[in-house]
Formats: structure tokens, C-alpha cells, sequence
């Protein structure tokens, strides 16, 4: 199958697109490869790696590309809440006009489509659990812009969307503003920290095993189409303050407290369910520890 992975060059991609390419797929990456030349340069010798230099938000580029592929994995996006309100324009435009783009050139190809668990904004109350049926109310413009792009996706049909948790684990792309990499960094770096909202739970799924579920999505695609699914580790559904305790566990000196001193944009405190997934045969492999021994590895090679 011919997949075209747009923003492939980044922290997913540099794991998904190798995974592709082993099971024999042809890739063809889109990227701007901004700060990310190098990550997929594993990758060169093969034959079926194909690559584009350029912008998803492009009509001249894109085209071309997505009339060649069978499948597209649109991955190019900004992610994040602090991220996305620090370029606003820049969010509204790669993570929602991208893809309306992609929508109005595309023919029958079908999509697999990286959504967030932020859509659940507030979720369904305190200790509530997040199933693809409960309410989307975002209340970041990162969770609003995935939200919509999401909707359209979905409207448009021939699609899968994955509504992914928080990641970790290491990447060629390495990132560390992510939740458990900027405590794991900080705590190894300093050994303290301020912490605030601890009681506020947090979803979490490793790189890898979202590379798996889109590899499922391509090989379930009959089963799966035109709906969304929740990616995320159920039974580690964590507050804060336990993924504090969590890395004390490796790094005994590391010391934290609470203050008021901050508040999440996103609102989020709930648990997501991962049943609908699950019972495709998708298993998450990797745990909040694995994640915490991985990310400190890294920390004692670059940081």
C-alpha cells in the first residue's frame, strides 16, 4: 500500500513510518523538517521511502502527493495546549485548515486521523470516564482545532479516528514538553519541583503502542471505519502527584510540593476508557515505569 504520512519526520512518525516500512508499506513522508532532519535517516536505504519537502497547508504540494497514496496519516500538527495559545494562528491553520485542505483534495483514499483526549475538556466530572460517546467540550484552542479537524474527518467518511492520551517513550524526534518527560527531565535535572494541580488525572500512552494502533487501523480498516477510538493506558490513569511519586521510585532524591501557582488550560481531570480498542485485540505493552526508565536514559545521554 502506498501511505502518505504528512508531518512524518516528527515525534510520531519518526516511530510510525519505520513500522510502515517494515511491513512492506511504501511511505511517502511530507514534512518541512523543521529541527528534524535527521530522525528519519534510518530510513534512506529503502527503496520505498519516498520523500517531499514542503508544507501541508500547500495545495500545490499536498496535491501531488496525497493523488499518489492509497492511505493518508495526517501527523503534521502543533500539539499541545501551552503550545498551540504561544502560535494561535499557526495551530488554527496546520491543525484544522491542513486538513480541511486535505479533505477537498482527496478522493477515496482513506485517513487515519491523530485526534486528542483534550476533546473531552472538562470530562464527565470528577473521577468520570471518557468513552467515544461522552461529550466534546474542549477547552484549550489546542483541544478545539483537533476537535473540529476531527468532526470534518469523521463527516467525510472512509476514515479512523484515534483519540490519543498524553504520549511518552523515546523517539528519534525526542520531545520534552511532554507531561511525564518535562517531570522525568526536571526531577533528574533538579531533583525538586513545584507542582500544581497534583489531584488532577492525566491519560497516558506510549509512542509505540499508538504506532500500533494505527498499524491495527490499517489492518482492520473494514471494522473500524468512520469511527473514533480512545488510545490511552485505562488501568494508568494517574493524578499528577502519583506520577511525582512514580519517578521518586527511580530517583529517590527528587522532592516535590504543591502550590496553586498554575492552572491547565485544558481542564482536564478524567479517565479514558480504551475498551472499544481493545476488543480489536490492540494491548498497550509499555508502562508509566517503562516510560520513566526510558526518558531518564535519555536525560543521562543529552540532558
Amino acid at each position: 500500500m502506498k501511505i502518505l504520512v504528512t508531518g512524518g519526520a516528527g515525534y510520531l512518525g519518526s516511530i510510525l513510518v519505520p513500522e510502515l516500512l517494515k511491513r512492506s508499506h511504501e511511505v511517502h513522508v511530507l514534512d518541512t523538517f523543521h529541527g528534524s532532519g535527521t530522525s528519519l535517516l534510518d530510513c534512506i536505504e529503502s527503496d520505498r521511502f519516498h520523500v517531499t519537502k514542503g508544507d501541508c497547508r500547500d495545495a500545490q504540494t499536498l496535491g501531488p502527493v496525497v493523488a499518489w497514496s492509497d492511505l493518508v496519516i495526517p501527523l503534521a500538527g502543533l500539539v499541545g495546549a501551552p503550545a498551540c495559545e504561544k502560535d494561535q494562528e499557526f495551530a488554527k491553520t496546520v491543525n484544522l485548515n491542513a486538513i480541511r485542505l486535505l479533505l477537498s483534495i482527496r478522493t477515496t483514499q482513506p485517513i487515519l486521523f491523530p485526534a486528542t483526549d483534550s476533546g473531552y475538556g472538562a470530562g464527565p466530572g470528577e473521577g468520570g470516564v471518557c468513552t467515544e460517546e461522552s461529550p466534546i467540550s474542549p477547552q484549550s484552542l489546542y483541544g478545539q482545532t483537533k476537535a473540529e479537524a476531527e468532526k470534518a474527518v469523521l463527516d467525510s467518511g472512509n476514515c479512523v479516528s484515534f483519540r490519543l492520551a498524553s504520549l511518552f517513550g523515546a523517539s528519534p524526534r525526542m520531545r520534552f514538553d511532554l507531561l511525564l518527560h518535562d517531570f522525568t527531565r526536571r526531577a533528574y535535572r533538579e531533583r525538586k519541583m513545584v507542582l500544581y494541580e497534583g489531584s488532577a488525572v492525566r491519560n497516558f500512552i506510549h509512542i509505540r503502542d499508538v504506532a500500533g494502533a494505527f498499524i491495527l487501523g490499517l489492518e482492520r480498516f473494514p471494522d473500524m471505519r468512520d469511527r473514533p477510538f480512545n488510545v490511552a493506558l485505562t488501568a494508568e490513569s494517574l493524578p499528577k502527584a502519583e506520577i511525582c511519586r512514580l519517578i521518586g521510585e527511580f530517583l529517590p532524591d527528587f522532592e516535590w510540593t504543591e502550590a496553586p501557582i498554575d492552572s491547565d488550560p485544558d481542564r482536564r481531570d478524567y479517565r479514558v476508557c480504551n475498551a472499544r480498542l481493545m476488543a480489536l485485540g490492540w494491548r498497550p505493552r509499555y508502562s508509566i515505569r517503562d516510560g520513566i526508565i526510558e526518558i531518564l536514559k535519555v536525560c543521562r545521554m543529552y540532558v
